[in-house]
């Protein structure tokens, strides 16, 4: 085997053991999403029915109320079957893609590039990533929608030689669509930006151009008449920027106060500052402390003192832009509006920089960054031998040190200061009731906590069809749905009834004395749910 191809072979093992091991236990805990997305899969898996009693969703999971695409709850299901219903399994899919898209980013750039070097430095700094390794861990639907659409990017520049695979890449962008929102608007774009470079090729493919088409309108038509209704676009308008009133009213109150005259209209006009908002959205992703200082501002997506690339890609990513700017060839037209593109969804929401919105993003910086360092490397090794010494140590030096830190704060520091946002103790409060809830009538858990249900449902392994059957539920006017109780459980507090025996679990300081049962206890040693009786 080519040196090559045993250099990649690690890079794959690498990129999987960063993203298999632990899987289960950091993040400490799943949040309410990664549970949601765990029981739909386990209600598909033993019953055929989500749980909200649908047969086979193809279009959207009711879910919580937000809509789930449904790519990432059936790409669970395999899992959960060999697996069992666990933390491991739930996340497996986005691990798998993760590790994925470090084989497909060696692929993708060498297609592009013809240079084996920097295929492997791509496929190496998207395996180390802190971006790809924080979308890898958790459940996150963007992380397989980014693959998908990385998959469906690649197939399209190889149909140039095999034309049949226009079909197979359009199949992968249809998937892509099915698995997150922001692919909703994302994976067609990329179809357009595509069809447009490579149209030379594409006029040549006629019939399979049309065969791609049709496969596209089949796979997509199930969800016309779902993006067309209410349910689609609340979520969307839940996080618009487009849906901001208080844009509307700015623009009211300075027209207003210039007496409404034409001028004042047409400088104040609402649209203008709709487009200010968005082009101020789309560079938030581009600023210094989202990329290599901080992260995302979400503990979720970022450990919060690592940036979404490390520090020392930077002068490596800045003489990428360089290079492959003064290339002025196809290869420069496909990466900058790969990197353009992919901020669009992102920038047209409220929260701004977004590294879930913009995963798709991922390979570029890896790309741009690995044609920079070899260009730096072709560089050093016409140097003097004590010049390319030095300059490797110390490069070394601050790339290892990097490294370390990250990994130090990731796996000490990261779980213990951030369980909250990842929910922990429900599971452990799952477990605890279920060993005392014999004993009584009735469990009252206060909706204060969250979505409390949704942990009884998953780690229970509640059948969805009698939950369906006892549960008492509302939705409201934007559509999310409010479980008051089902079974045994209560999680809004109905009047007790004489000599009924209640377990309520509540926050931290609810019970004292003799009432108090027992308590689940955070990482850190706080006390995060106290059991107690009434």
């Amino acid at each position: 085997m080519k040196k090559h191809y045993w250099i990649l072979l690690i890079t794959i093992f690498i990129a999987a053991f960063l993203r298999i091991y632990k899987l289960g236990s950091n993040p400490p805990s799943l949040y309410w999403d990664e549970a949601s997305l765990g029981y739909n899969a386990y209600s598909i898996l033993t019953t055929g029915y989500d749980e909200h009693g649908e047969k086979f969703p193809i279009t959207r999971f009711i879910a919580f109320g937000d809509y789930k695409p449904p790519g990432y709850i059936y790409a669970i299901v395999p899992f959960m079957a060999i697996f069992g219903v666990s933390e491991f399994a739930i996340r497996f899919p986005s691990a798998l893609a993760g590790i994925l898209m470090a084989l497909f980013t060696y692929l993708i750039t060498y297609r592009l590039t013809k240079n084996q070097t920097i295929s492997l430095l791509a496929a190496g700094l998207l395996c180390i990533s802190p971006w790809s390794l924080q979308l890898s861990r958790a459940a996150f639907e963007a992380n397989l929608g980014a693959l998908f659409n990385l998959v469906g990017i690649y197939l399209f520049i190889c149909a140039k030689n095999k034309k049949w695979l226009y079909i197979l890449s359009v199949v992968f962008f249809c998937l892509a669509f099915y698995t997150f929102n922001s692919n909703r608007i994302l994976s067609p774009l990329f179809l357009i930006l595509l069809s447009l470079i490579y149209f030379r090729e594409i006029i040549f493919a006629k019939k399979w151009i049309f065969l791609a088409a049709v496969m596209g309108i089949l796979m997509i038509w199930p969800s016309i008449s779902y993006l067309q209704n209410r349910e689609s676009r609340l979520r969307f308008d839940e996080v618009s920027i487009f849906t901001d009133l208080e844009i509307i009213k700015t623009s009211n109150v300075r027209i207003a106060r210039e007496g409404g005259v034409w001028w004042a209209k047409l400088l104040y006009n609402r649209r203008i500052f709709y487009t200010k908002a968005f082009l101020m959205h789309f560079v938030d992703h581009f600023k210094g402390e989202f990329l290599f200082i901080n992260g995302d501002k979400n503990p979720r997506l970022s450990i919060q003192s690592i940036g979404e690339m490390y520090l020392f890609e930077l002068p490596f990513l800045l003489a990428g832009l360089y290079i492959v700017i003064m290339k002025r060839s196809r290869l420069t037209i496909l990466l900058f509006s790969w990197l353009l593109i992919a901020q669009i969804p992102a920038a047209v929401a409220r929260e701004t920089p977004h590294m879930l919105r913009t995963a798709s993003v991922l390979p570029v910086y890896q790309i741009f960054t690995a044609i920079g360092a070899f260009s730096f490397w072709h560089i050093l090794k016409q140097q003097h031998k004590y010049i390319k010494i030095g300059s490797l140590s110390l490069f070394t030096l601050l790339i290892v040190s990097t490294l370390f830190n990250y990994a130090h704060n990731y796996w000490i520091h990261y779980s213990r200061d951030w369980y909250g946002e990842w929910q922990y103790g429900y599971k452990q409060l799952v477990n605890k009731v279920s060993q005392l809830e014999k004993d009584y009538d009735r469990i009252n858990v206060s909706y204060n906590l969250g979505r409390p249900y949704i942990y009884f449902l998953l780690y229970e392994k509640i059948n969805p069809l009698e939950y369906v059957k006892t549960r008492q539920a509302e939705r409201d006017w934007y559509g999310f749905w409010t479980i008051k109780r089902f079974g045994k459980y209560d999680f809004v507090g109905k009047p007790e009834k004489p000599g009924e025996k209640v377990l309520r679990v509540y926050s931290q300081g609810a019970y004292s004395g003799s009432n108090k049962l027992d308590e689940i206890i955070a990482p850190d040693g706080k006390v995060i749910f106290e059991l107690g009786k009434q």
